[in-house]
C-alpha cells in the first residue's frame, strides 16, 4: 500500500497540472501579484509547491495536506490549491485565478474514484470587497448513484484581527463566517435533501488559510507545518 500511495504520487506530480493547464510552464521561479485589494491574506503566489499541513486539534489524529503553487498558461497564471486526505490520497483541487482570485475550475474525486471537473455556478470564495457576502456553487456526481450534489459557500467577513498558528507564529488575520450547503438532488425521482452548517475561516497574511473551525470547535483544523514536496512525500510513503 505504501509502495503504491508513493507511486501514485510522482504520476500525480507530473499529470495533475496537465489537468488544470494545457500550456508549457517554466522552469523558473517567478512573482505574480494580483489585483484583488486582500492579496496580502492570500497564499503565497509562488511557483515552488508548498504542502500546508493541518491538523484538528480537537481530534489529534485527524489530519489533511493542501499542495499549493502557482502555474502558467495561455490564459494566464494561476494558483492551484490541491487538497489531500492523510494517506495521500487526492480528495479535490481548485484553481484560482490571480488577477482576481476568483475561482477558474473546481475538481473533485468522485465515487468511483475518477477526477471529475464540477460544474462551476458561482465562483467567488476568496472575497474581493470585505464588505459583501461571496458565493461559490459548484455540482458534481453524488456518493450514491443517479445522484448529484450541489455545494454552496457563503462567506462573510467578520473580524480582522492576530492569530497564531504554526505553534508561534503570530500574524494579522482575516476571519470568515461560512455558512456551508450542501444539496443532494435527484433528478429521477425529483427529490432533494439539504444540510447547512456554519463554521469560522482564518486567512492569516502571507500565508492564507491558517484554520477553520465549527461553532462549537468541536471540529478545529489549524495549521502546524509547512513542508516543501520531498518533505511531504517522505512522510506519507511510510
Amino acid at each position: 500500500m505504501k509502495k503504491w500511495v508513493f507511486f501514485g504520487l510522482l504520476v500525480l506530480g507530473a499529470t495533475l497540472t496537465g489537468w488544470f493547464v494545457k500550456g508549457c510552464v517554466s522552469d523558473e521561479t517567478l512573482t505574480y501579484t494580483s489585483k484583488n485589494p486582500n492579496a496580502a491574506y492570500f497564499y503565497p503566489l509562488d511557483t515552488i509547491p508548498k504542502i500546508y499541513h493541518y491538523r484538528d486539534i480537537a481530534n489529534g489524529l485527524d489530519e489533511e495536506f493542501h499542495r499549493i503553487y502557482t502555474v502558467e498558461d495561455a490564459v494566464g497564471p494561476h494558483l492551484i490549491v490541491e487538497v489531500y486526505a492523510p494517506d495521500g490520497r487526492l480528495r479535490e483541487a481548485i484553481n484560482y485565478n490571480i488577477d482576481s482570485l476568483v475561482v477558474q475550475d473546481h475538481m473533485v474525486v468522485n465515487r468511483v474514484q475518477s477526477k471529475e471537473k464540477t460544474v462551476l455556478y458561482k465562483n467567488q470564495l476568496f472575497p474581493f470587497d470585505l464588505q459583501k457576502e461571496t458565493w461559490f456553487a459548484s455540482k458534481f456526481s453524488g456518493v450514491v448513484d443517479s445522484t448529484v450534489l450541489l455545494h454552496e459557500v457563503f462567506r462573510k467577513f467578520q473580524n480582522r484581527k492576530q492569530t497564531v498558528f504554526l505553534g508561534k507564529t503570530k500574524a494579522e488575520a482575516l476571519f470568515f463566517q461560512d455558512k456551508i450547503r450542501r444539496t443532494v438532488l435527484n433528478p429521477f425521482t425529483r427529490t432533494e435533501r439539504e444540510v447547512t452548517g456554519l463554521q469560522t475561516t482564518v486567512f492569516a497574511k502571507g500565508y492564507g488559510l491558517v484554520a477553520w473551525y465549527s461553532r462549537n470547535k468541536t471540529i478545529h483544523y489549524r495549521l502546524e507545518r509547512v513542508l516543501t514536496q520531498k518533505e511531504w512525500v517522505k512522510i506519507i510513503s511510510r
